[in-house]
């Protein structure tokens, strides 16, 4: 369907085809390829059909960064709440999250971490979001007995390593990662994981990626 077609049909397209077209521009080419025009070339829309959808370019980047929210604190913070029988299940479970697909979209959070540095407003909302999922972690290491000193660096070795890994874009292969999760849980907790409860990481993580092909 071309632009003209669209206008003489009347389609417009959906918000959450708006949505997902924005959220693209914004992983592939950083907010400012988040335009009204270009996104309406590539839907086949015409431009005004955007406006029964959202009042501007800024409610689709509040948008954009509600999703943001969605798809990378959220699962994070239920992570930490996840059922665990050990203090080392508990950190594989969040490292699931930073491992496993379609979890911690690890892309829009680079992209929204560039966004940050060009938009006070934008990395307050990265900042409170840092220091949400931080006091998650903290919150789960007291839980399995760290004292609130303790939690609080521990938390802070966790997550500023994976937060390094996606501002870094350190590409490792999933053999390279899981053969080194377990020294990372060892020296994030203190404790060495059981070969059951890796085994059952392992294969989860395989699981999940080879779903994702």
């Amino acid at each position: 369907m071309t632009q003209a077609d669209a206008a003489e049909t009347g389609w417009r397209g959906s918000r959450e085809g708006w949505l997902e077209a924005g959220y693209r521009a914004l992983i592939e080419g950083g907010v400012d390829a988040v335009r009204i025009l270009p996104l309406a070339r590539q839907l086949k829309v015409s431009r005004t059909s955007f406006y029964w959808f959202f009042d501007d370019r800024e409610a689709l980047l509040a948008a954009l960064l509600a999703g943001w929210e969605d798809r990378t604190t959220a699962p994070l913070i239920a992570a930490t709440k996840q059922y665990a029988e050990s203090m080392t299940e508990a950190m594989l479970n969040v490292l699931a999250c930073f491992l496993a697909p379609d979890m911690f979209d690890s892309r829009l959070e680079f992209a929204v971490r560039s966004w940050a540095l060009q938009d006070a407003a934008v990395a307050a909302r990265v900042e409170a979001a840092d220091e949400q999922r931080l006091a998650a972690l903290a919150r789960m290491m007291t839980l399995w007995g760290h004292s609130a000193p303790e939690a609080d660096i521990r938390a802070r070795t966790v997550y500023l390593v994976q937060i390094g890994y996606i501002s870094m874009q350190a590409v490792e292969d999933i053999d390279t990662r899981l053969a080194r999760i377990s020294i990372y849980v060892k020296i994030y907790t203190g404790q060495e994981p059981g070969p059951r409860e890796l085994a059952r990481f392992e294969a989860g993580i395989r699981r999940a990626h080879d779903q994702r092909r």
